[in-house]
């Protein structure tokens, strides 16, 4: 198993690299890529979307770096492809989305893109390992990656909302991989936690505020979706693999909620509004800092929860996953009763 130095030097060269390039995409791209305020946008001027530019180029030389410095136990770097050829299509077709907005690109283009990417994933050995069916696994595989893909994506509403939830994923996963012989998730995943780091800061600054857009946010979602999946749960319990459920309870949960909410109302549940959980806790007076802190507490607990999950006798890890299902339903119901506005 590599050594904990080298997992932080995977972290430190993602860091550098995205917090160093971002400035010199800003001054050199910025005016190209600019998100301007409409509709539910409330920005008071353009903000450059420039995040995902620099999470990809973090992401892609720690990676690299590390490649060519250590020795890779045999296969990882077939699974790293995977995600890097994969992870390039998300974030290419979100940068060509944002740079088309308002009207964006066509639902059936982002999907079949999407699709590709899946599959590339699939290609490259990264899948769901829970049935003897590989045509189970396949299909539960495209549909688990799509669908973490897009709740980032939707997650994407408030600033430090969506980085700081794959922040807390990242760390869940690796935290979780590290006792075991999955270096591929274990350096991916610190590369990733160096990205966000990165670029944290700047979704908060006022001099120098860049949103992730569509690249980076889809991108977020798509690697966390493919580091789920290359993760052992069940050495302790027969019940560990629904821990990627709990290592993802906050972005699941707000997709599930929009969507129920949006198909209960008779809205398209992938047109945008304003009834994410985010943005009804803020019809409540509760402040966008204090929101904020909620989700990141919320990841917090629930990867917690995982990781006591994948460690406890079967019988522990039910009641843990009871308990999350009642907490989050009992949210559910509590955040559907406040009105929100338009």
């Amino acid at each position: 198993m590599a050594t904990i130095h080298l997992y932080l030097l995977s972290a430190a060269v993602a860091y550098a690299v995205t917090a160093g390039s971002l400035p010199l995409l800003r001054k050199y791209l910025g005016r190209y890529f600019s998100d301007v305020p409409s509709g539910l946008k409330k920005h008071a001027v353009p903000v450059p979307v420039l995040g995902g530019t620099a999470v990809m180029l973090g992401l892609s030389a720690s990676l690299i770096f590390i490649r060519l410095t250590t020795d890779f136990p045999s296969g990882t770097l077939h699974s790293l492809r995977g995600i890097l050829l994969g992870g390039g299509m998300i974030y290419l077709l979100g940068a060509a989305d944002d740079a088309k907005k308002p009207a964006g690109l066509s639902v059936g283009l982002r999907l079949g893109v999407q699709s590709l990417a899946a599959l590339t994933l699939m290609y490259y050995g990264v899948r769901v390992s829970l049935f003897d069916s590989p045509a189970l696994s396949y299909i539960l595989t495209f549909f688990w990656t799509l669908g973490i893909t897009n709740a980032f994506n939707l997650l994407d509403i408030s600033d430090g909302l969506c980085v700081s939830q794959a922040f807390i994923c990242a760390l869940g996963l690796w935290v979780i991989a590290l006792p075991s012989e999955f270096i591929y998730v274990n350096f991916c995943a610190c590369a990733l936690l160096g990205a966000c780091a990165g670029f944290w800061p700047y979704n908060h600054s006022r001099r120098l505020k860049t949103f992730l857009g569509d690249g980076g946010s889809t991108l977020l979602g798509f690697v966390i979706a493919a580091l789920a999946m290359g993760t052992g749960y069940s050495e302790h319990s027969d019940l560990g693999f629904l821990a990627p459920l709990l290592i993802l309870a906050v972005p699941v949960f707000d997709t599930g909620f929009v969507s129920l909410m949006r198909i209960l109302k008779g809205k398209n549940p992938l047109k945008g509004s304003n009834d994410h959980a985010a943005l009804r806790l803020l019809q409540t007076g509760i402040s966008r800092r204090k929101t904020l802190w909620l989700f990141i507490g919320a990841g917090l607990f629930f990867n917690l929860l995982a990781f006591a999950a994948v460690r406890l006798s079967a019988a522990w890890a039910a009641a843990i996953y009871a308990a999350a299902a009642l907490l989050l339903a009992a949210a559910g119901v509590w955040l559907a009763r406040i009105r929100i506005n338009g």
